[in-house]
């Protein structure tokens, strides 16, 4: 995590302080549930919320000499609550604290996503119905294919991002999970209600069997998809940068006043953002294969898997938290120019129509390959010499002989190839 690509609410959620706030809770609430049970003094659970407290620091400087970061952080607790403090951690192993506080942050963090999702798509659909029938080009393999609108494209993101944001709800409750279990994962130094307690507590739910630990594959899931997502962003990034390239043109992303497109060439208006954005994303990504190579660890435990957590649950959060909000200002303040569409759409003297022109030839009665072969022959005229390709189908007695003037000149309609957008739309967004 470096501040340039970090926003402050995530961050807080991998800051030491809220860690250890989340440590001492689970800890302290586990004391109110041991008390219930009459296995500490109930007292003994009061003191631990009164004079619970810890220092950072002292933390850090416990743990340079005993080498073990829960040891610690239990050490300085006690150094506040006093001899009442052996009733904490009773039957506990460090698993249990640790592993039910990422669940804790990995639901914080969540949440944060969830809602810069909900931007995306609020500005996803706003654009989206703000050029729906703004007729546009569609590529395939980068080349001009038949039209679409402006609109549509955009909606096609957003029914993406409305995926993704049903992919990281079901995260969250794969990843909301609680395990107050002992060593091995037993129970047998603690009663299971003491789980039941502190999940509930902190608005997670029992692990239904943990070894020690909690099952990675849920962090291999929950990393998955923000895998799946962080390529979302970069799939719209990508088509805005695109589209930005000087040859096209037909969007853009908002070019402040004073703001430098390059140090040495000042006429320069370059897709910074998007690119970004493209970079953002392959940093997302690279915490999926090790969130899988977790889920294999020895036995009933070890911390192969602890490291490299340590490092991805913060930045692919962090991260991603960014891109989505970086993501969302490029939809809000994209420059969107229509009439430059409107020139790209004929740029290729009406090659677009083809597919229209050789249906009606085997609407009349030719085979497709007779077909195909008459209406490319005159297409390959355009590309190499610059004709218009009305024109030479107008000549061509092949195509005369099965279509007159008036029915060829209507397989050149626009409107034809937007006809069904509405029902695209109403499939997106509801009616």
């Amino acid at each position: 995590m470096i501040p340039r690509y970090s926003r402050p609410e995530m961050t807080a959620i991998w800051a030491p302080e809220n860690k250890f706030r989340i440590w001492f809770e689970i800890e302290a609430h586990a004391c109110d549930a041991q008390a219930e049970l009459g296995i500490i003094p109930k007292e003994a659970a009061q003191a631990v919320w009164e004079r619970g407290a810890f220092e950072v620091d002292r933390i850090d400087e416990i743990e340079r000499e005993t080498k073990h970061d829960v040891i610690a952080f239990l050490t300085n607790l006690a150094e506040h609550i006093g001899e009442d403090a052996r009733f904490v951690h009773q039957g506990m192993t460090s698993s249990d604290v640790l592993d039910t506080c990422l669940s804790v942050q990995l639901v914080q963090a969540t949440d944060i996503l969830l809602a810069d999702l909900d931007r995306v798509l609020a500005a996803l659909k706003e654009r989206a119905y703000e050029f729906k029938d703004t007729p546009t080009m569609g590529r395939s393999h980068g080349i001009h294919a038949e039209p679409t609108t402006f609109g549509l494209k955009l909606a096609s993101h957003y029914a993406e991002f409305d995926r993704n944001r049903d992919r990281l709800q079901q995260a969250r409750g794969e990843i909301s999970t609680c395990a107050i279990s002992g060593a091995v994962g037993t129970f047998a130094n603690i009663d299971p209600a003491v789980e039941e307690h502190v999940a509930r507590k902190l608005g997670l739910i029992a692990e239904p069997v943990s070894t020690q630990i909690i099952p990675r594959d849920r962090h291999a899931m929950f990393f998955s998809v923000l895998g799946v997502i962080a390529s979302s962003v970069e799939r719209l990034a990508t088509e805005i940068r695109h589209l930005q390239r000087t040859e096209v043109r037909e969007a853009e992303e908002f070019f402040s006043s004073g703001q430098k497109g390059s140090s040495a060439m000042p006429h320069k208006r370059n897709p910074v953002l998007t690119e970004n954005l493209t970079g953002l994303a392959r940093i997302v990504r690279s915490a999926v294969v090790p969130a899988l190579e977790n889920v294999a660890l020895w036995h009933e435990r070890d911390i192969s898997h602890s490291s490299v957590e340590r490092m991805i649950a913060p930045d692919a959060t962090v991260t991603l938290d960014f891109a989505l909000s970086r993501l969302a200002a490029v939809v809000e303040n994209l420059l969107v120019y229509p009439e430059i569409q409107k020139k790209n759409l004929v740029q290729l003297g009406g090659l677009i129509f083809s597919q229209r022109v050789l249906l009606a030839l085997t609407q009349a009665g030719l085979s497709r390959e007779d077909s195909y072969r008459i209406v490319q022959r005159n297409a390959m005229k355009v590309w190499e010499d610059g004709a218009d390709f009305f024109t030479e189908l107008k000549n061509d007695s092949d195509v005369t002989a099965s279509i007159d003037g008036d029915a060829l000149k209507d397989l050149f309609d626009m409107s034809y190839h937007t006809k069904n957008v509405a029902l695209i739309f109403r499939r997106v967004f509801g009616t």
